[in-house]
Order: structure tokens, then sequence, then C-alpha cells
């Protein structure tokens, strides 16, 4: 072992600790570890000299072909590979057998299909060919690739009457229009017009749209036949005269009727489809229209166009400006009736919004600017019959109603209208209005019934119970509030139950109450132990001091303690019942702090600053969906430290024996160390490789 000892170099430390002049960059660590990797293993090419070694050869390679195949049957690209090897050896018998069992394995995927096909031709075996395009057709007749393929090669072949035979059978399963128009130029190329003009005719019999009549019009009109193309398009229109794409057929025929000098033929065309288009598809027509007279109408023609289109986009989206500039009553009431009428199919609230905005217009221009108070009132009555009140309502046309009848001074009238909201479908912003205008006008009773019909319909509204308590304050009647107050905060569910507790104890405490205050408070505690509940207790203890010093035979010293006691508690519970809410426990202590400072020499600074806790930067692992982040390494190499972000495993496993690679997945963040704790001594990861280097260094040395 002394042998040993005295064998192993010497590690001497580093007298200049200063960085070096040449640093070692992270590119040459890549580098190294790049150098030490293995190299990658090849396999070694095999010379075959004789039929033997050629038998062995092929043996071996069949039986690893078959032994893939047993372990991954269903991978089609090993199926090929091995088909291809097989015709690559020129055994044409064994190829065709693997494509036939590929097959057998998932008939289904026409890629193989394609390639068995493509093996037999490109081999020159035609028959086998045909042999696979009639059982790949028949299995697979949606695929219109396997046709298409299959008629390829018997037009390569010359066969055109087999060709047609093929294309005949495809047709009989009706393929899309792509299909036909293959059918059809096919027989154009070999000039058969006749046979093309029958494909034609059966085409639109399976295909009855629009396009396919328009193909069918220009196939003849391609051919010079301008009688038939014009029987063409009229068959289509007394077929597809009401289809959605009648535009699209319509401008076809004028267009063909313009190219043939027909213009008042294209102008009765464009007339008539007008005339039975709905407005909403005939954008297209019109701009076509227009440009049609103006090229080849007169004045009054391109005047009567251009105006017809105007009335085409104001009969499209309802719009009374155009008649409301003019003035004539009878027409603009004649616009808003045949608006509203359009009532909105589905009883869904987001269809019905901009609907609603044509009665309010409605209403507005009846009372403001027609000044008919009658037709005003039955606007609004018809207009709430038509909401369907059970599905949803508009609370701003109950409103607006009631407010109208408050400007006729028919207080009667606007209560009923407002009652039958709250029976229909009640709404905050309904019963909020009604109480404002019961209470503007005095009636304090019918306010405490509509809070009752508020509450009823909603106990869960905070901000109603402190309205009606708020009511009842106004009117000086604490108990009553008091006890509303009670009846609220002992519901089983309340939307903003912190703001009804805030309410109730504010309502104490502007009474003077401040044991009921207190009581409150406590109760609160009961329920939640929030920091903000100790913070605002423990400040009413301190503002109820100097009201209480004034009006109370208790000394000073004892609301301190009382003050005190409150933040005791709340330190006791967050030090034994919540030790994780380090934070609010600090921020506790903070605000007693500042309480303490703001009283003076009255306070005692000293004793919170006791308790106050020290902020420690620590770090903790951060975990994510993906994984841990933030992923970084820190590479100690001859006493020089590196920092590599997303350093890779390849390069620590580079490290040596005095090396150091340490990896960390951390994040920083505030802890708090109170007095009482003790702190546990927590080294950072450099202290840690520091000391364990020269701990091994002192061992070495010894």
């Amino acid at each position: 072992m002394t042998d040993l000892h005295a064998k192993r170099p010497r590690l001497t430390r580093a007298k200049n600790k200063t960085h070096a002049v040449i640093q070692i960059a992270a590119e040459q660590l890549f580098r190294e570890a790049r150098e030490i990797q293995e190299r990658e293993i090849r396999t070694p090419k095999h010379n075959v000299t004789d039929a033997t070694q050629l038998g062995d050869y092929r043996l071996r390679k069949r039986k690893e072909f078959e032994d893939l195949i047993r372990r991954v049957r269903g991978n089609k690209s090993v199926w090929v590979k091995y088909a291809k090897w097989e015709e690559s050896q020129e055994d044409y018998a064994r190829a065709r057998s693997v494509w036939e069992r590929a097959l057998e394995v998932d008939y289904r995927d026409h890629t193989l299909w394609l390639k068995y096909a493509d093996f037999e031709m490109k081999n020159k075996f035609v028959n086998d060919a045909r042999n696979v395009w009639d059982r790949a057709t028949q299995l697979l007749h949606g695929v219109d690739q396997l046709w298409y393929k299959y008629i390829h090669m018997e037009e390569m072949l010359g066969n055109v009457a087999g060709a047609r035979q093929i294309f005949e059978r495809w047709m009989k399963w009706a393929p899309d229009q792509q299909g036909w128009a293959s059918y059809i130029k096919f027989e154009l190329r070999y000039n058969e017009v006749e046979r093309a003009r029958l494909i034609f005719e059966r085409f639109v019999d399976c295909h009855t749209k629009v396009s396919a009549w328009i193909r069918f019009a220009k196939f003849e009109m391609k051919n010079g036949e301008i009688a038939r193309a014009r029987n063409c398009y009229e068959r289509a229109v007394d077929k597809l005269g009401d289809d959605e794409e009648a535009e699209e057929l319509f401008v076809a025929f004028a267009e063909f009727e313009e190219k043939c000098k027909e213009k008042e033929r294209a102008r009765c065309i464009y007339k008539y489809a007008l005339d039975h288009i709905p407005k909403g598809r005939a954008e297209e027509l019109y701009r076509k229209f227009v440009a049609f007279e103006k090229q080849y109408g007169d004045r009054e023609g391109i005047e009567d166009a251009i105006v017809g289109k105007t009335r085409f986009q104001y009969e499209d989206e309802p719009n009374t400006l155009l008649e409301e500039s003019c003035g004539d009553k009878q027409r603009i009431e004649d616009v808003y009736e045949r608006a509203i009428a359009n009532i909105p199919p589905a009883q869904e609230k987001r269809y019905w919004k901009r609907y609603i905005y044509l009665w309010i217009n409605y209403v507005l221009y009846e009372e403001l600017d027609a000044k008919d108070v009658d037709r005003t009132r039955d606007v609004y009555n018809l207009c709430l019959k038509t909401i369907p009140h059970n599905k949803f309502s508009f609370a701003k046309i109950w409103l607006m109603a009631a407010q109208f009848e408050i400007r006729q001074l028919n207080i009667d009238r606007a209560r009923r209208i407002l009652g039958s909201a709250i029976g229909m479908a009640p709404k905050d912003k309904i019963f909020k209005k009604y109480i404002e205008i019961e209470l503007q006008l005095g009636n304090i009773e019918r306010c405490r019934k509509l809070y009752e019909k508020y509450l009823e319909w909603s106990p869960e509204n905070c901000y109603a119970w402190s309205k009606f308590a708020e009511l009842e304050r106004s009117l000086a009647e604490t108990e009553r509030a008091r006890a509303l107050f009670e009846l609220a905060i002992d519901q089983p569910a309340l939307d903003m139950p912190e703001l009804l507790w805030k309410a109730y104890i504010d309502f104490e405490i502007s009474e003077a109450e401040y044991e009921r205050t207190r009581a409150l408070y406590e109760r609160l505690l009961d329920r939640t132990k929030h920091l903000k509940v100790w913070i605002s207790y423990a400040k009413f203890e301190a503002s109820a001091m100097d009201e209480g010093l004034q009006e109370s035979d208790l000394r000073e010293s004892d609301y301190e303690q009382k003050r005190k006691s409150v933040f005791e508690r709340a330190l006791s519970y967050f030090r034994t019942s919540a030790p994780e809410l380090k934070e609010e426990r600090a921020m506790l202590l903070e605000e007693w702090l500042n309480m303490e400072s703001s009283f003076g020499e009255v306070g005692d600074v000293d004793l919170v600053r006791a308790k106050l806790p020290k902020k420690l930067k620590k770090r903790r692992q951060i975990e994510t969906e993906d994984g841990p982040s933030g992923m970084c390494a820190i590479y100690i190499r001859t006493g020089v430290v590196y920092l590599l972000k997303r350093i890779e495993t390849k390069l620590l496993a580079a490290a040596t024996d005095s090396d150091i690679a340490i990896t960390c997945r951390y994040e920083e963040y505030i802890d708090y160390l109170f007095p009482e704790e003790t702190q546990t001594t927590n080294l950072k990861i450099l202290e840690a490789a520091y000391k364990w280097k020269k701990q091994k260094i002192a061992s070495e040395d010894d």
C-alpha cells in the first residue's frame, strides 16, 4: 500500500487563485466529450463468390425477414421490403407470394395494392397485373387512384375498349364529378363526341348540381352546338331554379346569351332571376346586372338598375334611416312593422339581442318623433308579449315601458308593469329600479315589501340584505336593521359574505356598540381565521380605545391589553394551527409594528421587534408536468467553476476523478425564520463542493 501511495502524483494546492488567462470554453468541453464517445459499429460487407454462399445468404435473409414478420406482423414496411428483396433476387414467385401474404394481413390498404400492381407491371406480367387491378377495384371501389392507375395501364397498352369497359364499371359506383370528367376527357381524346354527350347526360342525372349543368352547356358551346347549350341551361333552370346555387346558374346563362349577342334574352334572364332568387343570395347577380346595363343599356335602364341595387341593399338588412330622413310616417311604420316581423327562429337570447333594438328604435320613434302616446303604449305591450319570458327576458324593455308611463304621470300603470316583470321574469335591475322609484315617492311600506320579494327570490344576495338594513337604519329602526343582519349571516349560502359581515360590523361601530362588535368579530373568527379578519379586529380595538376613553371608565392599559391580546391570539393561531402560513404571520407582525409605531411613546415597539422574523433567500426544486425545469449544471475542473445550462448527461459522464459535476433544478424564494425556531445549516452547492474538495486533499496529504 505504501508503494502505491508513493507512485501516485501528489496534488498541490493552487497558490494563485486569480482567473487564468486562457479559459476553458464550453465548446472545448463538448468537443472532448464527443471525442471520447464510441464510434458507430458498422456491419462488414460480404462478397458472394459461388452458388453455395448465395444460397446461404438467401436462406439467412429469408429467415431474418420471417422472424421480423412474426414479431411485427402488422408493419407494412417489413412486407414491402421483403417483397422487394425477393424481386431483386429475381424470384418473382416468392415475391408474389409475399405480396399475397401482406394483403391477407390488411387488404384495405390501397398502397399495398398499388405497389403489388406496380411490381407486376414493372416486370411485364400484364395479365397478373390485370388480375391484381380487378381484385383491388372490386374490394376498394371507393379509392379513385386504383381506377385511374388501372385505366392508365390499359390505355398505355392500347386497349381502348378495355379502358372504356373499366370506366363503365367505375361509373356504376357513382363516383364524384372528377371521375365523370375523366371519362368524358377519355372519349374526347379519341374524338368520340356522341359518346361524351351521352356520358354528360348520365353525369347530370347522377350529380344534379349547377356546376354539372354548366359544364355540360360549356361542352356543347365548345362544339358549336348553341341550340343544345341553350337547351341545357333551360333544363337546368327548370330543375334547379330554386336551388341555393341558382345565382351561379343564372349568371352563367346570362353570360352565355351575352356571348351569343342576345342582349334582350340576357336582360330577361337577369330580371327573371332577380324576381325569383331571395335577396340574401342575389348580391353577385345585382352586381353583374348593373355591369351589363352599363355596357349595353340606355340611361333609363342604368338608373333603374342602380336604384334597384340600392333598394336591394336596404331590403336585405332593414334600415329605417332612409325613410326617416324622408319623413313619411306611413312608410316608416311599414318598414318597422316588416322589420319586427322577422322574429329570430331560435329562442336563445344571443339571437334576440340585436332584434330587440328594432323594438327600442320603434318605440322611441313613436314617442319622440311621432308624438303618438297610444301607439307607443301598444308597441310596448306587443313587444312584451313577443318576448318568451319563460326562456329569457330583457329588463331594459320592462324599465323603459315603466318609465314611459311615469312620464305620462300614470304611476299605477307603471307599478303594474314592474309587478308583472317581477312575477314573470325577476331580475336585479328590475328590483333595484322599482325600489328606487318607490323610495323617491316616499312609500316605505312598498319598499319593505319589495325588499322581501327581492330576498325571497335571491336569498344569497348580500347587496339586497345590506341595502334593506341600510334602509331600516336610515329610518332609525336599529333593531330591525340588526335583525336583518342576523338573518343574513345565518343564510346557508351567500355570494359575498365578506361584504355583509363588514357592513354588519360597521353598523355596530356606528352605533357605538363595542361589545356587540367584539362578539361579531368572535363569531366571524369561528367561521374563518383569515389574516384580514385578525387585522381588522385589532384595528377596531385600536380605534375603540380613542372612543372608549372618552365614554367609559376603563383605563388606557385595558384597551391596550385587548389590542395586544388580538395580535397574540392571531400569532398563536398561525404558529400552532397554520405553521405553513409564514408569510401571513410576517405580514401580521408588520401590521402590528406599524400600529405600535403610530401610537408614539405609548406603543410597545420593542415587544413587536423581538418577534419579527428574518428573511432568508432559499432555493427549492421545481416540478412541472413535463418534468423538472430550469435545469443547470455546475462543473468544477481543476479549481475552475463553470455554469452550463441544459447540459447533456454525456458531458457530465466525461468528468475525471478530480472533477466535480453537480446538476440542480431549483428556484429561489423568500422564507421567514422566526426567533423561536432553530435555524438548520443549509450550505450552498458550491460551498459543499469546496468542502468536499478540501477534505479529499487533506486525506491525500495525510
